[in-house]
């Protein structure tokens, strides 16, 4: 069994075209994907064009909740521009998605954790906003009760793979359009991968174990670099352009 793990497009078509040709030229057929497809000052609509041509098993994310659930006036400024360009075929996809689904053989897939998409599985933020690799302790009291062999999720945007003490593996692939961004809970903090590569990754499994392989794909930054600034974010552009959200 071979297929990629998908995440956080947040409406990057340019990133997202990249990594279908990296998956078409890998001879990468199935794939999951693990949620927040639009929301960014970007091309939303060009991304869900995209993902409807391509039937992948899918959950939803934080901030495809929120565009179904919150009312337009109450969004933030990514999930506006996002709403705005999709349609109403688009919406009921996003509705339609469960937070989480078990695929294949024991394989779960989540976007922060299997209980709450707004947490951070892998990582922590420090009360100074600093931000650290969860202990492992940390990361198994996440996980408990799961029986999932391999556990796939996403939010942070950072590609990490751990490996339980009970051989459970969690992995978040990265993301694939948003190398870098900021977030004012539980405090204000940046999250930066330091390259503008789209991420993913690919897992096969061999016998009882999984094996990954995460994917770093450049591509052409500066059409979505140039939408970012004329939808007035700077900060993405910044982001696209670099993998650092400071500069």
């Amino acid at each position: 069994m071979r297929f990629a793990a998908l995440a956080d497009i947040h409406g990057n078509r340019s990133a997202f075209e990249a990594v279908l040709a990296d998956m078409d030229a890998l001879g990468v057929t199935e794939a999951v994907h693990l949620g927040d497809y639009f929301s960014g000052p970007l091309d939303a609509a060009g991304t869900a064009a995209l993902l409807a041509r391509r039937a992948y098993l899918s959950i939803r994310g934080n901030h495809d909740r929120w565009l179904v659930e919150q009312d337009r006036s109450e969004m933030g400024a990514s999930d506006s521009v996002a709403y705005d360009n999709l349609n109403a075929q688009d919406l009921a996809w996003l509705a339609s998605l469960p937070p989480t689904l078990e695929v294949f053989d024991r394989v779960l897939l989540c976007h922060g954790t299997p209980r709450n998409d707004q947490v951070y599985w892998l990582e922590r933020v420090r009360p100074d906003g600093g931000v650290r690799p969860a202990t492992l302790a940390e990361i198994e009291a996440e996980a408990e009760g799961i029986a999932a062999r391999l556990i796939l999720c996403a939010h942070t945007h950072i590609p990490r793979i751990v490996r339980l003490r009970d051989g459970r593996i969690i992995l978040n692939p990265g993301s694939i359009g948003c190398p870098a961004y900021d977030d004012d809970k539980p405090v204000y903090h940046q999250m930066q991968t330091g390259t503008p590569n789209a991420s993913y990754a690919i897992l096969e499994k061999r016998g009882r174990d999984w094996s990954a392989t995460f994917r770093s794909v450049p591509y052409r930054t500066d059409e979505m670099a140039a939408l970012a600034r004329k939808n007035g974010r700077e900060d993405w552009a910044r982001g696209l352009a670099t993998g650092w959200f400071d500069g």
